[in-house]
Formats: structure tokens, sequence, C-alpha cells
């Protein structure tokens, strides 16, 4: 483990653009950006665990939007402003003027006049969250030009339709926690499948959040779905380009065993198919129930052709020597516990559970770096500071 004055010597030499632009795509960001957001993720987290104040804000507010029901990355978030010294304000559309046809140029600039951070959940509509997010980024742009807010909020993913970068980030995190380095990640092989579960409707974030960011590393990426579980196609061909450009590889295979062998990491996770996500994104538009009914049931149909998808113990014999680490973005569905048949056989998440833990566990650090890279051009500087000023912890 690093101490922490080398993670901010660290932290300072990698050259960042992160302070002009919002972390709305991993693939938006260089390799160096990323970097340095895993080194502040990794310094906050050594500093807490030193009982150091981590509190760069004096006052101000964490603003929330969450347009889809969340546990870890909702209170992920709350901890991550926490750290920063913010307090959180929770914004509740059915309770604001937006149910009254407020523009999202006039909400973004009147949550804001005392907001260091917004973060915003919206996976539900395809091809609407991440240009919503957008949007508000430029509201929030046009304000500080025009001198209505004092200065420019950091705006976060906390999941959209098209990545989901604050889980990929923590996901990278754990690997580099677990493997040892970023570099030891070259050359491993991490399998993202497609896994049963017997409900419908899953972003496709997650995969392609991983299959978007595990390849800027030199990872060898496999992604394995059923046929008719593609993702957006758009995603699909960054993978491609940023394994090229990396030194890794990414495939697409026809099954979990072909992804499963010889994997150093296994990643199997539902999510619905592209096509389903556009139709289904039509019919909650047209607030169509009848129609979004019809569908769920033709899409559990759908799944329940695929059963054989499932993360077992003989599935795990297949990876590298057996011993391959298993990952989720939780909750994970498991066979005979969630539910009667799922993604993971209870065994088998049961002996990786304590390390999904361990990987959600990064996603706080992950949100308040991600602030704190896009709030100051020189975080280490800042990190610094606090240290500096520390006393000791009592014992």
């Amino acid at each position: 483990m690093k101490s922490i004055n080398e993670l901010i010597k660290e932290i300072n030499e990698l050259k960042s653009e992160l302070h002009n632009k919002d972390f709305l795509l991993t693939w938006e960001q260089s390799p160096e950006e990323l970097e340095r957001v895993l080194k502040t993720a990794q310094a906050l987290k050594a500093m807490r665990q030193e009982n150091i104040a981590t509190n760069v804000f004096k006052n101000g507010l964490g603003i929330s939007l969450f347009r889809d029901n969340s546990t870890r990355t909702r209170f992920s978030y709350a901890s991550a402003i926490n750290m920063l010294g913010l307090a959180q304000q929770d914004l509740d559309e059915g309770k604001s003027q937006i149910a009254h046809g407020e523009t999202v140029r006039e909400t973004a600039n009147m949550i804001s006049f005392c907001a260091d951070a917004i973060g915003i959940r919206d996976d539900m509509y395809l091809g609407a969250g991440n240009a919503y997010m957008r949007e508000v980024g430029e509201a929030l742009d046009d304000g500080v030009k025009e001198g209505v807010l004092p200065h420019r909020p950091a705006l976060v993913n906390l999941q959209c339709d098209v990545d989901h970068p604050t889980q990929s980030m923590a996901d990278l995190a754990w690997l580099e926690e677990h493997f040892g380095s970023l570099d030891q990640l070259k050359g491993k092989k991490i399998a993202m499948t497609w896994a049963y579960s017997p409900s419908y409707g899953k972003p496709l974030s997650v995969p392609q959040g991983i299959i978007g960011l595990m390849t800027r590393f030199g990872m060898d990426v496999t992604l394995a779905h059923p046929e008719g579980y593609d993702l957006i196609p758009e995603v699909v061909e960054e993978a491609r380009k940023n394994a090229e450009a990396s030194g890794g590889s990414f495939t697409q295979v026809a099954s979990m065993e072909e992804a499963f062998k010889d994997a150093d990491i296994v990643y199997p996770k539902s999510w619905a198919p592209y096509q389903v996500m556009g139709r289904r994104t039509e019919l909650l538009r047209a607030n169509d129930h009848d129609g979004l009914k019809a569908l769920e049931q033709e899409c559990l149909a759908q799944n329940a052709n695929h059963k054989d998808w499932h993360c077992t113990e003989e599935m795990m014999k297949l990876t590298k020597e057996g011993e391959a680490l298993y990952m989720h973005c939780l909750p994970a569905d498991i066979t005979g516990v969630s539910c009667e048949e799922g993604e993971v056989e209870e065994s088998v998440f049961e002996k990786y559970r304590i390390a999904t833990y361990k990987e959600a566990s990064w996603k706080p650090y992950i949100i308040a770096a991600m602030i704190m890279n896009r709030k100051y051009q020189e975080p280490g500087l800042v990190l610094q500071e606090l240290l500096d000023a520390a006393e000791k912890r009592v014992k």
C-alpha cells in the first residue's frame, strides 16, 4: 500500500483537464485522467482510515437526482459529498416546479446557487439519460457565464443509459487493489457475460461501462451474450478501438463457457437487449402500461430460454485454475436466495461475497475523487494542505 505522500506526488505528476469537463463517460477521459481519479480515491480512502479530515468544502450543497431506484450509488454519493464537507439535498421532481413545466435550463440554475456538486442517475430511457446530463451541463455553463452562478458545480454521472462510470471506476479500483497495480491488469482476461435473471429491463450501462473502461488498460476483454442481447453498437465499437490503442484485446463470443475459459475475472450480469430497451423507452414515453406489461412478459419468456447462462461452480472450474475473481455491481440475483433461479449459484456468490462488498466500498471514494478533480485543477495540492494541517489521530 502506497503512503498518502506517495499518492499525492503521483497525482501531481499526472496531466489532466478534468477541471474543465464533466465526468459523463469514461472513454471521454484520457488514461492519465482516469489514473488520477483512481489515485485521488486511494488518497482519500487512506486519509479517512487515518482519521484525517477531507472536508475540502466549508459549506455548500451536493445535489442528487435519482430517476431510478438505488441503494449503493445513492448512499455512496451521500458518503462522498459528506466526506468532502457538503450537505446533501435530493431533488424530488414530483415536489418541484419541474412537474409544472419548468425547463431544464431553469431547474439547473435554480438548484445550483450554493451547489458544488450535482449527481444524476437517469438510466430509464434509451437515448435520453446521457443527453439530459449534457443539457444540464450546458445550462450550468450558461449560468456561470452570465453571472447567475458564482462557480460551476461538478456534474457526475451516477448511471445513465450509456455508461455507469462510478461503478466501472470502482470496479477498476478494486481490480487494482486485488491484483496489486494497474500494470498487473495488462493481459488479464475479464469475461463480461450476460446471465439469466427472472426480471427484465436491467440497464445496459454496467456491461457497457465494463467493456468501455477495461479495454483502456491492456486487458483481454471478452463479451458474451445470447443472440439478440446486443449492447449499443457505438459502445461496442468504442471498446474495440480502446483495446487496439491499449494493446489489449476485445472479443465477442456466443457462450458463457467460452467466455469463462481461462478467465482471470468473471462478471456475469443480466441486462435487457438493446432493441428491447428502445421499445421500452417508446412505451414509457407514451405511458402505455398495457404495452409495457406485454413487453415484460415477452422478455421474461425470452430470458427463460437461456437459464443455462448461470454462474455455477462447474462454470467457475473453466476459469484460470478454477479460481477467477467473481465480480458484480450488486444486488446479484442469487439462485435459491433472492430468487428461485438467477445469475449466480449461492455457493459461488457466498465464496466471493466479501470480495463484492470490497468492490462496492470503492464507490464513495471514486465519486469524491471525480468531484475533487472537477472542482480543483490541482487536487494533489489540496490534499497536501489537508495532510499538513491534520492532527494526529487519538488512539
